[in-house]
């Protein structure tokens, strides 16, 4: 028996044919895994095409291409967009001038055991993200995204503020662990943006926000970082003895403004949150928002907006005869129950977190090789070489000019991310681009080592140089950031998708947090160790084909993973609840069909009248159109009531 004719609703020729009811809905259940009613809109983008559906090509709505002005809710979306981008321009900056601020603490320290401390540093952070992404992400299924995001913001912020202040490493240690804890801010913003973009046609481009905010900040970030940083000596004209804001404080905190200007950054936005952003959690969602509420309040003081009344769903009737004797009817919402934690370790789950796990590992370990290597001094003597393995020495680059090439990463994946990114998504989907790219990984890796013995127009030891070096240099970039492009929103896509229930989602989110964060500490540290190991061996390759192989070994459990539909376990009750959900969805979806054809039918006939205002005939037009409604769409309207209307 179909939905339609459990109902007793005759379906119209344009409303689409509805395979069995128990095993039909599976197509909406891909589409639509929120607890909440959907709106009409979403039913209507989410319905089944049929071969019952003769005429839906040549008379239906055609599919239009997916583009950023397309997207649902941007609003939201730059919302959080800026969200990430504060969040990781306070990381950004502070490698600019980490080595100077340790360097002040300690003037007779090394410049080794200033390395380790900045090494110290980065690990306070991840690692006490590590500790707590979980719980964040527990809680935001628990007390909402929002709150958890909002605390985030804020929480960090007082971690920059203190981090500029700080005049011992041992300060600014307990100040970016405290930072690192309270910041469960990655997980909460990849959940949001999941539900904001329910289907997944949106979800290539939504997605990809999150690594452009992270190639925005990683441009800005040593700007910012490099030029407040020690603002007395970089920018004296503003902030020297004689100059406007030559403040004595900022010479007994050389180091903390970039952390004021973070900390602004980061409580803006907050406040931004808190006022605009709404809340996501199926459970709490449509609940009174103190933030929306006092915006909408600002709005309409200033005239720029009234209050808009929350907006709710009702239920229709569906025990009629017909589809015109629709009547509002008040619904519950349906109960949202809780998946225990014990039951979200599916098979995918666990493939894609070790695969999450393999790749944030080789991405940690190629930022820090990438910059020891570039760094290294080249060898003077080439006598211990033995190609295609032996060899040993790097680029022997300045600090400047390490940063100019390290620049080239950011240029190129905001490049690829905003033009080649969406249209071969589309093409390939994000399982494909996934496995495919993850392949230029190793690839990069495994010729990386060989621009040390790229020709130079220099000899050694000075820096490596000459066209040849940058042409291999811009190769192994464009082959390391092209894969980073194409993948890393694709593990955000995976992971949201692989959720096994909607109510766990946060905690998904937060568990993938937590590797990342554990796997990108422990990258960059073996990298480390590798590295050194590969010059005392003279084989400065060993580090990169170390990590060659790791990236190789994410390869292979990625066959693994496949992508979800973010609702693969269903609790009691709830396949009940969601064909309820869908039948009202349905319904609401031919109502305004049939309205809309009613209208555009009405339209056209009257038209025909040729400006007749006789009232029978009007009456005949609407009697006639409402027949054939009733009768099935178009085709109820008789070719003789045409004809017949010409002549009149």
């Amino acid at each position: 028996m179909t939905m339609s004719e459990k109902t007793n609703i005759p379906t119209p020729l344009w409303s689409p044919a509805l395979p069995e009811h128990r095993g039909g809905v599976s197509g909406f259940h891909r589409r639509h895994t929120s607890l909440v009613p959907p709106s009409p809109r979403e039913v209507f983008d989410s319905r089944p095409s049929t071969a019952s559906e003769p005429d839906s090509e040549a008379s239906g709505p055609k599919p239009q291409a997916v583009t950023w002005m397309s997207l649902p809710r941007k609003d939201q979306l730059a919302i959080l967009f800026f969200s990430r981008l504060v969040d990781f321009l306070q990381i950004a900056s502070l490698q600019a001038y980490m080595f100077y601020q340790l360097k002040s603490f300690d003037p007779g320290l090394s410049d080794a055991a200033i390395s380790s401390q900045a090494g110290i540093l980065q690990g306070c952070f991840t690692g006490a993200q590590v500790c707590t992404a979980v719980l964040w992400g527990k809680a935001a299924d628990t007390w909402g995204r929002k709150m958890v995001l909002m605390i985030g913001l804020v929480g960090t912020a007082i971690s920059c503020m203190g981090y500029g202040f700080s005049t011992t490493f041992w300060q600014a240690a307990l100040f970016r662990a405290f930072g690192g804890a309270i910041n469960g801010t990655v997980g909460i913003i990849r959940t949001m943006v999941a539900e904001f973009t329910k289907e997944k046609k949106y979800q290539s481009r939504a997605f990809l926000l999150l690594p452009m905010s992270f190639n925005v900040a990683g441009i800005l970030g040593p700007v910012m970082g490099g030029l407040l940083a020690d603002p007395a000596m970089t920018l004296p004209g503003l902030f020297g003895d004689q100059a406007a804001f030559g403040f004595q404080w900022l010479k007994s905190y050389p180091y903390a403004l970039p952390g004021i200007l973070n900390a602004v950054f980061l409580a803006t936005t907050g406040v931004v949150v808190f006022l605009g952003l709404e809340e996501t959690l199926p459970s709490a969602r449509g609940q009174f928002d103190d933030g929306i509420n006092l915006m909408n309040r600002i709005k309409q003081s200033i005239g720029f907006g009234t209050i808009v009344a929350p907006i709710d769903y009702s239920h229709l009737e569906t025990s009629t005869d017909s589809l015109e004797n629709f009547e509002p009817k008040s619904i519950t919402r349906p109960t949202a129950n809780k998946l225990p934690f014990n039951r979200i370790w599916t098979k995918n789950v666990i493939f894609t977190l070790i695969t999450g796990a393999f790749f944030d590992f080789h991405l940690g370990a190629f930022t820090n090789i990438w910059s020891l290597f570039l760094s290294t001094p080249r060898p003077t003597s080439n006598d211990s070489r033995s190609l295609p393995f032996v060899f040993t020495g790097g680029l022997g680059m300045s600090a400047a000019t390490v940063g100019f090439a390290t620049s080239i990463l950011g240029v190129l994946g905001m490049a690829l991310q905003v033009l080649l990114y969406p249209p071969v998504h589309a093409r390939l989907g994000t399982l494909l681009c996934f496995r495919f790219f993850l392949v230029l990984f190793p690839i990069a890796y495994f010729v990386a080592p060989y621009l040390a013995v790229l020709p130079s127009s220099t000899l050694a030891p000075a820096p490596a140089a000459g066209p040849t070096i940058w042409i291999g240099i811009f190769f192994v970039l464009l082959l390391a950031v092209s894969a980073r492009t194409f993948t890393l929103p694709a593990t955000i896509i995976l992971l949201n998708n692989c959720s096994p229930h909607p109510s766990v989602l946060g905690t998904i989110h937060g568990i993938g947090q937590s590797v990342s964060a554990g796997f990108r500490t422990v990258g960059p540290v073996v990298g480390g160790i590798w590295y050194g190991q590969g010059l005392e061996k003279g084989a400065v390759g060993w580090a990169w084909w170390e990590t060659a192989v790791v990236a190789s070994a994410g390869c292979v459990t990625a066959m693994w993973v496949y992508e979800g539909g973010g609702h693969e376990i269903f609790l009691e009750g709830e396949e009940d609840d969601m064909e309820e959900v869908e039948m009202q969805g349905l319904m609401r979806y031919n109502q305004r069909e049939r309205e809309e054809w009613v209208y555009a039918e009405r339209q056209e006939l009257m038209g025909q009248m040729g400006g007749s205002t006789s009232l029978d005939l009007r009456d005949m037009v609407d009697d006639e159109v409402e027949r054939g409604a009733m009768a099935g769409g178009s085709k109820g309207v008789s070719l003789e009531f045409r004809r017949s209307l010409a002549l009149k």
